[in-house]
C-alpha cells in the first residue's frame, strides 16, 4: 500500500502497520535490543536483567463495560511486560487532556489506574501532565511505560516458537473488541459484554513456576489472534495449525461478528495470552493456567509445525482447512 499520508491502517497492528515499522521505523532507530519486536525491550543491566515497555491508549469510548481508559493503559503496559517473562515492578503515566474536558471523569480515571495498579503490584512513580486546545485530541489520550525486571532461566520471545509446540491461550476471545464496538455504536445485545482488559502478570508468574519449557508469550491485541500467531510464525520460521472448533468464543460474541460480518479471530483482546510451550508440559501448564480466575476458560488451540514457515493454517469445524492470514488494515479503530 502507497501513500505519503498517515491512515488509520498504519495503527491496526497489522500488514500495513507492519509495513510502517519496517520501511520508516526501524531504519532509523534499529538496534539489537529493538530488531526482535517483542512486546517490550529485553536487555541486561549491570547483571541483571530487565524489560522495558512503553504504550498510548486512545480509545473511544473512554469509559466501557469492565474497564476504562484508565484501568486499560495499566494492565495493557503490564501485560506488556509480562509477555517478556518479567515481573513488573514500575510504570510512569503521561496524559493528554483536551481543554474542557471533566474534572469528575479525571478523577475516576485515576482512581481507577490506582485500583488497577494495585492488583497488578506495581508503582506509578513517574509521569507527565500535557493540556491542548478543545479539537486538538478527542478528551483523553494516556501513554504507559513499564519496567520490570526478568529472571535469568527466562527466554521468552517470538523467535523461540519450535515445531511441536501446543499453543496455549488463556479463554474467550474478541471480548474487548466487540465490547467497545457494541458501546461505541449503541448496539444491544441479548447478554452483555464486558472487557477483558485484566493483569496477566501473576498468572504468568505462575505459569513460568509451574514450566521451564514456556518458549513464546503474546498477548494478542490489536489485530487479534490471527495477527499475532501470523507475527510469531515470521518471527520464529514456523508454520501454525489451529482447530477452529478449540477456540474458546462465547456465543454472544460469535452472533454479533457474524451480524457485523467480523472475524473473532481478527478482533482485540486486553486479558488473554497465548502461549507456545513444549508439548509434554502443555497438559500441566493448562491445568494451571484453569486454576487462575483469568484462565479458566483456557484451551489448546494448536500447535506449531515445520510446515509453510511464517504462515498459520485453520482445521475448520467442519473439516476443512483455511489460510488464517495477517490483519491488512483495522476492522475496529481505537480499540486500545
Amino acid at each position: 500500500m502507497k501513500t505519503d499520508k498517515i491512515l488509520l491502517d498504519h495503527g491496526s497492528g497489522g500488514k500495513i502497520s507492519h509495513h510502517l515499522i519496517s520501511q520508516l521505523v526501524l531504519p532509523h532507530f534499529d538496534n539489537p535490543i529493538l530488531a526482535p519486536l517483542n512486546d517490550g525491550a529485553v536487555f541486561d543491566l549491570q547483571g541483571k536483567k530487565f524489560a522495558f515497555s512503553t504504550d498510548s491508549y486512545v480509545v473511544d469510548p473512554i469509559f466501557f463495560p469492565g474497564g476504562d481508559i484508565g484501568s486499560l493503559a495499566v494492565n495493557g503496559t503490564v501485560n506488556d511486560l509480562a509477555m517478556c517473562g518479567a515481573k513488573p515492578l514500575y510504570l510512569s503515566v503521561g496524559f493528554i487532556i483536551e481543554e474542557g474536558f471533566s474534572m469528575a471523569d479525571f478523577q475516576t480515571i485515576l482512581a481507577s489506574m490506582q485500583f488497577a495498579a494495585r492488583a497488578a503490584g506495581v508503582l506509578i512513580v513517574t509521569g507527565d501532565t500535557k493540556v491542548v486546545q478543545r479539537k486538538a485530541a478527542d478528551k483523553i489520550f494516556i501513554n504507559t511505560s513499564g519496567l520490570g525486571v526478568v529472571s535469568d532461566h527466562i527466554h521468552i520471545s517470538g523467535k523461540n516458537a519450535r515445531p511441536g509446540d501446543q499453543i496455549l491461550l488463556s479463554g474467550f476471545i474478541a471480548d474487548h473488541g466487540i465490547t467497545i464496538l457494541t458501546q461505541r455504536e449503541g448496539l444491544t445485545l441479548e447478554s452483555p459484554l464486558c472487557s477483558d482488559t485484566a493483569p496477566l502478570n501473576h498468572l504468568v508468574q505462575e505459569m513460568t513456576a509451574a514450566c521451564g519449557n514456556i518458549h513464546t508469550l503474546r498477548d494478542p491485541t490489536r489485530g487479534g489472534v490471527a495477527t499475532t500467531l501470523n507475527e510469531i510464525a515470521v518471527q520464529s520460521g514456523t508454520g501454525i495449525k489451529l482447530y477452529e472448533a478449540a477456540i474458546p468464543i462465547r456465543n454472544e460474541v460469535r452472533g454479533a461478528c457474524e451480524l457485523l460480518g467480523l472475524d473473532p479471530l481478527y478482533i482485540a483482546n486486553e486479558g488473554k495470552l497465548l502461549a507456545c510451550v513444549s508439548p509434554e508440559d502443555a497438559a500441566g501448564l493448562l491445568q494451571v493456567v484453569r486454576a487462575n480466575e483469568f484462565g479458566c476458560n483456557a484451551a489448546i488451540i494448536g500447535e506449531v509445525t515445520a510446515d509453510s514457515p511464517g504462515q498459520v493454517c485453520m482445521e475448520t469445524a467442519i473439516g476443512g482447512s483455511r489460510i488464517v492470514d495477517m490483519l491488512a488494515g483495522e476492522p475496529l479503530p481505537r480499540i486500545c
